[in-house]
């Protein structure tokens, strides 16, 4: 591998100075700034060989560094070893930013290319801004994926309908909606990007990207016609008939360039600089309003059918999780075949896919044994692939595509006894479990006003996580989705009623174990006085935590009567779904009082 990213790195230096170009950065993204890509725009991967979801590569004539997050920084530090490229840990004090590093590191008069279908107009103007003061210029014409030769080509997953008795609204219905929410930004007409809007929006799901049910395509929404486009091929005689039934017409997925391009030039069309490629918005020239989604919100505040379907996808996740469990736990003490990691992932899928509903899984699993589950984002491979034994922790974190929900669950178990360390670490990281989850707080309050209360217990004594404590997700939509989120950083979306977000705060020793402890959560009104609304939130997830690893000595009352109520919440929801005696048996152990 360390010859081929040499050789790639080659090639695209040689394209860097054909093109006239001394530095390139590659965000890991597509045009439609996602998260989670398809194979055809792995550009960063390809060039680095790092896998992560997060982080970019810079190039230049004799340097490569890519900058990444802490869920990744022993992922990276092991993929780019002996390749050259330097690992840049964000976050950190002593890590200068991509634009600081360019600015120390080019001359006056140089060049940054970077591909304007890729980059997002918002981070295409942060460059330009911080280059431009040290005399650096910026060109969006520069596509590194012009030097990767056998480049897979676009997705080809056929789109088919979700339907609305599962999403709880019509496609004409959300769409009148978002011309009304465009309206009180002065635009009658919208332009959007996002994959999982666009999903959402029509109630149209693919499976174009790994884990995240969605259709590649942009979608124009206005008064006088809706328009997606999207490869024809990829449209089903049965789509095809539903889309000109909600009023959507369709064009070439290559098209939507030239279509914005050639609109009236009195049109007033809503993006969000963030969520859209600069050389589209650049396209729509002084026809763009600049301003927030018109689907953002909407779409993360489930409605009432929606929310019902989680809570059902969430017996049957949990359901399989019993199962899975039950087969892990027994396995792993030496009753039957040996236990891997991989084979962890291979039992939750099993167990899951017998599930009525079931779609996909919502991310690769992450099954870290001992010393990999140090690793936040770590996913097993052949060639890591761990044998599960007494003596250590297993972190597992996985989840579901249900058509009527999705679902993300991280449980971090003993195999074995535990010392007294591995009991501390896990309580410590309970405590701000159930100090967030318990949290009341008034209307406007965001998720970064309360990351705080998951990192105190840990931070009393004197450890920490790098990595945010909560996400968005979405239905039967992307297991990440915003606008709400609940980490260090200032997050300006408020935590709303219908908003599913995850709760997992974490703790990892390097080379020795990791935990995370984490359950979906949905804002929900609490009660109103004097002072206004305030909110809390509903535990949605539906399985137990491993009581052996409670150390009673340092939790609270209230702490401990929380964790029963869970546990008896848990038993009552999931004793009648299941099946066998066995099952019934291990789920009444697992979810036992637990007393001091």
């Amino acid at each position: 591998m360390k010859q081929e990213i040499a050789d790639r790195l080659t090639a695209l230096r040689a394209l860097m100075a054909q093109k006239g170009v001394q530095a390139t950065v590659i965000p890991q993204t597509d045009p439609h700034q996602s998260e989670y890509i398809s194979a055809h725009w792995q550009v960063r991967r390809h060039f680095s060989g790092f896998t992560g979801s997060a982080g970019s590569l810079v190039v230049t004539a004799d340097k490569a560094l890519l900058w990444t997050d802490s869920r990744y920084f022993l992922q990276a530090a092991d993929q780019l070893a002996d390749t050259g490229i330097v690992l840049m840990k964000e976050g950190l004090i002593e890590t200068p930013s991509i634009e600081d590093w360019l600015c120390d590191n080019l001359q006056k008069g140089d060049t940054v290319g970077i591909d304007g279908m890729v980059y997002s107009a918002t981070a295409t103007a942060q460059l330009k801004g911080a280059l431009g003061k040290a005399g650096v210029k910026v060109t969006t014409e520069f596509a590194p994926s012009d030097a990767w030769t056998d480049r897979p080509a676009l997705p080809q997953g056929k789109a088919f309908v979700h339907d609305a008795k599962y999403a709880g609204r019509t496609a004409a219905d959300k769409l009148r909606g978002i011309l009304d929410e465009a309206a009180k930004s002065q635009a009658a007409s919208v332009f959007i990007s996002a994959l999982d809007e666009i999903a959402w929006a029509l109630n149209l799901r693919s499976d174009d990207v790994k884990y995240n049910p969605v259709l590649t395509a942009f979608l124009y929404v206005a008064p006088q016609g809706t328009t997606l486009f999207v490869d024809p091929a990829k449209l089903t005689a049965e789509v095809s008939a539903y889309l000109k039934e909600q009023g959507v017409a369709t064009a070439p997925y290559s098209s939507v360039k030239e279509f914005i391009a050639a609109l009236p030039q009195d049109a007033a069309v809503l993006v969000e600089p963030a969520r859209n490629a600069v050389a589209l918005v650049e396209a729509l020239g002084a026809r763009a309003v600049t301003g927030p989604s018109a689907v953002a919100i909407a779409k993360s505040c489930k409605n009432d059918t929606q929310l019902a379907g989680v809570r059902q996808a969430m017996v049957r996740d949990g359901v399989a999780l019993v199962r899975s469990f039950m087969e892990i736990e027994r396995r792993a003490m030496g009753e039957g075949e040996p236990l891997t990691e991989l084979d962890v992932c291979d039992i939750l899928r099993h167990y899951r896919s017998q599930q009525p509903l079931f779609f996909d899984e919502s991310f690769g699993t992450i099954a870290g044994y001992g010393p990999h589950g140090a690793i936040v984002h770590y996913e097993p491979t052949a060639e890591s692939n761990a044998a599960i034994m007494t003596g250590n922790l297993l972190l597992v974190d996985s989840g579901a595509q249900y058509l009527d929900g999705t679902t993300d669950i991280t449980r971090t178990i003993a195999i074995g006894p535990a010392t007294a360390e591995q009991k501390r670490d896990f309580t410590l990281v309970m405590k701000g479990h159930i100090a967030l989850g318990t949290a009341i707080f008034p209307e406007g309050t965001t998720g970064h006003q309360l990351d705080a209360l998951a990192r105190e217990p840990l931070w009393k004594n004197g450890l920490t996580y790098l990595h945010g404590t909560g996400h968005g997700v979405g239905h039967f939509l992307n297991v990440h989705e915003g606008p709400q989120s609940v980490r260090l950083n200032y997050v300006p979306t408020p935590l709303m009623p219908g908003m599913i977000t995850s709760n997992e705060p974490g703790l990892y020793r390097t080379d020795v174990h990791g935990i995370r402890c984490e359950n979906l959560v949905l804002t929900v009104p609490a009660f109103t006085t004097e002072f206004g609304r305030f909110f809390k939130f509903e535990t949605l997830t539906l399985f137990p935590f491993d009581l052996s690893l409670f150390d009673t000595e340092i939790m609270t009352d209230d702490e401990i009567a929380w964790l029963n109520s869970y546990h008896a919440t848990v038993r009552e929801r999931l004793m009648p779904a299941l099946d066998t005696d066995d099952e019934r048996e291990w789920l009444r152990a697992h979810t036992a009082v637990l007393t001091r």
